[in-house]
Order: structure tokens, then C-alpha cells, then sequence
């Protein structure tokens, strides 16, 4: 059996047994393979959202699980989260085309005086790989840069990032900033980072601290859905 397990033919699969081959090709990271994978299913007339949907956030809900449960590790991740990206590559454009709705928005960066970026990387892929649409500020940001984002971008969310436990406190400068200017209620504010813990993220007023990218997501997804509900009602 293991010489047939080499040569896979990802065309001759049906479109089941490809998405089912395409969540092991995005688990194992491999980039060539889900770029080939999205190509004949557009081939086969999949529309792009279903695929972003059904085979690269499938593959990835599963990724973002194994990593959360501990079987997975940030470098696994990482790959899948590239390997994704490939896939996503080839069909921003097309989505773009079709206006397919997003799950969300989210403008993400690590605070200023902070140069650590690992963890706000793997939000922001585990985030795109859940169908938001991520608008990543990178790192060392004052308080203007998030602000301008929110104003040009107009996301849901506003990611914050720290790793020092000195420059922890600027989140709540970007926070007071936001109340002061009356736009805070307007977004929902997520922060996360090895030195922050839940009682830190209440204390400057954020809506929920993310231990790591998996409860991101999740949290993310959650807030975002009662939110649209919230406005729908409202």
C-alpha cells in the first residue's frame, strides 16, 4: 500500500476525496499541492467561496484544534497557515470578482515599543484561514496607527499584540484613545500575548484577552456573529 500513497493523483480524485486530501495536504503544510488542488476544483467549476470554505477553512478548523489541544506546535502551524495562503493567493482575486461576504475584518499589530511578531503572525494566518479578511499593521505601532486603520479600514475587530511586560500597558493608551474619541464601542477590541492574562485584558477595557491564535478565532467568530445579530436587530 505505501508505494500508492506516494503517487496520489490529486486529479483523479472525486471532489470529496480531494477536499478529504486536501485538509491532510494543508495539515502536513504542503504548498504545491493545495495550490494544485484549488486549481482543479475551479477547474471543475467550484465556486470560489466553496472552496475557501469547504477545503481550506475545513483543513484549517482542524489544524487550529490539534494546535489548541497541544498536537500540534507553533512551526506546524505556521506551514499549514502557508501552505493556505498559497491556496488563498489564487482565489483573493477571484473572490474579490464575486464581492463573496467575508466572516469579518480585523486590523491586527503589535503595540509600540514591541518588535515581536510571531504570535500576532499566527492570529493573523489562523484568521485568514478562518475566512476573515486581516489587515496587518506589523509591529512597534503608536496609538495614530490604529486609529488611522480603523478609520480607513473599517474593520470589526482591532487585534493589539504585546510580549513585554513594559509595553503591556500602551494597549490601554490605544483603548482610553478610542473611548476618548468616542469610537470605542464601535469595535470589538481582542489583545493577546504571553504576558497578558484575562484579568489584564479586563482591566484596560478589552472585550476578550486570547491566550493564543486558536482562541482567537474562536473568539473572534463569536463576537463577530453576535455583533451582525446585534445591528440586524437593532
Amino acid at each position: 500500500m505505501s508505494e500508492e500513497d506516494d503517487e496520489i493523483i490529486l486529479s483523479e480524485l472525486d471532489d470529496e476525496e480531494l477536499v478529504q486530501q486536501m485538509w491532510d495536504d494543508l495539515y502536513d503544510g504542503l504548498r504545491e499541492e493545495i495550490e494544485e488542488g484549488v486549481n482543479i476544483l475551479l477547474e471543475r467549476g467550484w465556486e470560489p467561496y466553496r472552496i475557501l470554505t469547504e477545503a481550506l477553512v475545513g483543513g484549517m478548523t482542524i489544524v487550529g484544534k490539534d494546535f489548541r489541544d497541544g498536537i500540534l506546535f507553533v512551526p506546524e502551524v505556521l506551514l499549514a497557515a502557508n501552505a493556505m495562503k498559497a491556496g488563498m493567493a489564487i482565489l483573493k482575486p477571484l473572490l474579490a470578482e464575486t464581492g463573496a461576504q467575508r466572516v469579518g475584518k480585523m486590523v491586527i499589530g503589535t503595540v509600540k515599543g514591541d518588535i515581536h511578531d510571531i504570535g500576532k503572525n499566527l492570529v493573523s494566518m489562523m484568521m485568514e484561514g478562518a475566512g476573515f479578511e486581516v489587515v496587518d499593521l506589523g509591529i512597534n505601532n503608536p496609538v495614530e496607527n490604529y486609529l488611522e486603520a480603523l478609520e480607513t479600514e473599517q474593520p470589526d475587530i482591532l487585534g493589539m499584540s504585546a510580549l513585554l511586560t513594559t509595553t503591556m500597558p500602551y494597549m490601554k493608551v490605544v483603548i482610553d484613545t478610542m473611548v476618548e474619541k468616542g469610537i470605542r464601542d464601535d469595535y470589538i477590541v481582542l489583545v493577546g500575548g504571553a504576558p497578558l492574562n484575562e484579568e489584564f485584558g479586563r482591566a484596560i477595557g478589552a472585550d476578550a484577552y486570547c491566550r493564543d491564535a486558536a482562541v482567537a478565532v474562536e473568539t473572534a467568530k463569536t463576537l463577530v456573529a453576535r455583533k451582525h445579530n446585534q445591528m440586524a436587530a437593532g
